[in-house]
């Protein structure tokens, strides 16, 4: 099938030219996109379809570059036993204590209510990073056929760590080997350096040698990753991904990287592997902000499972970017595209261009190719995504998703949350 968007003010994502076009959108991982002057001769053909943009912006859809699904139920849970006093009691009293008590049936409900939030947010592909210690074998598999559901492309990992002992350890060895056997792009996922032993480390990166992929671990989040790290190895924690080979990977992500000597950023900025920049998540843990321009140009913006709405991460970049290393529009909307670049230079066609958003934009003011990023910074909000396009399929049409039901997948996540939360507060998995 082809389908034609006609009416459409074009944006083109990289140069920013805006003009009024006919766009051919053909279906397929992988397949194209044609800018027209209008609807040529004999189209369209049975089976093809025909959307009126009725003069809003066309563009191309968002990606994210960290995010944690397994977050999802989260929101509005019960308080954790005593409020944590620091970013360590932070991972223990709520996330890792989350993060056990999921089994595969919330690790679903998860992951297709995340899925169904990026789209409606115009965000079409997602690298994620997952954690579910107590349920890791066929985790990857699970989230990627749900949102494969949704519509959503995706690389995937399962966070490895030695925290829960060597069993779970050997199965999120396993899961993730069987996975990327699959075919399926994804990475070698890792908690963060203090969890993560000699052994491990050692394991993970062969093991992405092997699968041709990289590593995808949170770095230096908080000076604690730095101090446990130096007390348990003798190293910083840049400086053990380097020792690994994890550096030589250039497909390898390092969330974060905020507590970084300059040495460790000479290392992460000669080596051509990537960063991800969680500005919310920094300031709701209260870890600090940095400068990413002195750790690498390959920067992506990420959520870290806070929410699912990648135009909200980049006005957070731009608006605490200003003061930590004096960020412009044009950083922060290169940032917020960069995920593009990423996708195929490493993830195969999960990414296209036939991946689009029409935005129902009701500007005051001119929108013109010199001030679109004006426009971008603080006009752009979720709520004026209408349509979105995956793939060259229609998968959220005028605000109403086409390809699940869902009221049934919040149905479906109201009821695992309870039984989470349910788990959580009798202290089940602790």
């Amino acid at each position: 099938m082809t389908l034609y968007l006609t009416n459409a003010r074009y944006v083109d994502w990289q140069s920013l030219d805006i003009r009024t076009a006919c766009l051919r959108v053909d279906e397929g991982p992988g397949a194209g996109l044609e800018v027209l002057g209008g609807l040529p001769a004999g189209a369209p053909q049975p089976g093809d379809r025909v959307i009126d943009a009725r003069n809003r912006l066309v563009t191309r859809a968002f990606g994210c570059g960290h995010h944690h699904i397994y977050s999802t139920l989260a929101r509005g849970m019960p308080a954790p036993p005593r409020p944590p006093r620091n970013f360590v009691e932070v991972l223990e009293l709520i996330w890792w204590r989350l993060d056990r008590s999921l089994d595969l049936e919330m690790v679903e409900a998860s992951a297709l209510a995340a899925a169904l939030a990026m789209a409606k947010n115009g965000v079409t592909f997602a690298i994620d990073h997952h954690s579910s210690p107590h349920a890791v074998p066929g985790s990857l598999f699970t989230i990627a056929r749900a949102f494969d559901q949704v519509g959503i492309g995706h690389m995937l990992c399962l966070e490895l760590s030695d925290r829960d002992g060597e069993a779970i350890r050997d199965q999120g060895l396993a899961e993730t080997d069987q996975y990327l056997a699959s075919g399926r792009p994804g990475h070698v996922g890792l908690h963060a350096s203090f969890t993560v032993g000699p052994e491990l480390l050692g394991q993970a990166v062969d093991l992405a040698r092997k699968h041709m992929t990289g590593i995808h671990i949170h770095v230096a989040e908080d000076q604690a990753d730095q101090d446990i790290t130096m007390a348990r190895y003798g190293r910083r924690v840049v400086d053990r991904l380097f020792e690994a080979g994890a550096l030589d990977l250039e497909k390898s992500i390092l969330s974060h990287c905020l507590h970084l000597s300059d040495a460790e950023k000479d290392r992460i900025r000669s080596s051509g592997v990537w960063a991800a920049q969680n500005t919310e998540s920094n300031l709701n843990n209260n870890v600090g902000l940095t400068g990413y321009k002195a750790i690498t140009p390959n920067v992506i913006l990420g959520t870290d499972g806070m929410h699912s709405d990648m135009i909200r991460s980049a006005h957070a970049a731009f608006l605490n970017g200003q003061a930590a290393e004096g960020l412009g529009f044009d950083e922060a909307y290169r940032r917020f595209r960069a995920i593009h670049r990423y996708a195929k230079e490493f993830g195969g066609p999960v990414d296209g261009e036939n991946n689009l958003v029409i935005l129902d934009y009701d500007a005051p003011t001119p929108v013109t190719s010199e001030n679109f990023l004006g426009h971008f910074i603080y006009g752009f909000e979720n709520r004026h995504v209408h349509t979105v396009i995956a793939n060259g399929r229609v998968i959220v049409d005028n605000r109403r998703l086409t390809t699940v039901n869902e009221a049934e997948i919040l149905a479906r996540a109201r009821e695992a949350a309870g039984r989470l939360w349910k788990k959580m507060n009798i202290g089940g998995n602790l």
